[in-house]
């Protein structure tokens, strides 16, 4: 790369954690700004899914799933859009899409969070009644993360059921 290149891609970071920790912070229109612009200088999948967090932590769904796809577009690797898009499915209660995705998120091999979508799987199985499949996936959530909270309270709450 370039050195004008170079400059947009880390001026475009640089608005990627500014709007991260804005995010944070529960600023969430001003987290999205930094998002867009950040993708002005320089589009990447990082800043397409996080601008797709924000706006599903403002309930907009579809909006959310739209800006993974984007992120997908620019790197099919990366895990987080595809989990994410898993999950705002799983909030609008469309179970079936969501394992679609959720497993794509299991393929990617640009991933540091495994334990995500398998818990995501886990808790999809569970309300489906499946329950065995569901501590398959609670026990892989934790193999990828043993301290990973969530998932062992998951699984803690589900066994406590089988009692």
């Amino acid at each position: 790369m370039d050195k004008q290149t170079d400059k947009k891609r880390d001026l475009a970071q640089t608005f990627v954690e500014k709007g991260y920790h804005l995010q944070m912070l529960g600023h969430l229109d001003r987290a999205i700004h930094f998002y867009k612009r950040s993708i002005e200088f320089y589009p990447t999948a990082k800043a397409y899914t996080f601008w797709g967090w924000a706006l599903s932590l403002k309930g907009l769904y579809d909006e959310a799933i739209e800006k993974c796809r984007q992120a997908i577009t620019i790197d099919p690797q990366y895990g987080n859009p595809y989990n994410d898009i898993g999950a705002y499915l799983m909030q609008q209660k469309k179970f079936d899409e969501a394992i679609s995705w959720l497993n794509k998120a299991l393929q990617a091999s640009n991933y540091e969070n495994y334990c995500f979508p398998y818990l995501n799987l886990g808790r999809i199985y569970e309300l489906k009644g499946y329950w065995d499949k569901a501590l398959e996936f609670y026990k892989k959530a934790l193999a990828e993360n043993a301290r990973y909270l969530p998932a062992q309270t998951a699984h803690d709450q589900l066994m406590g059921k089988y009692n």
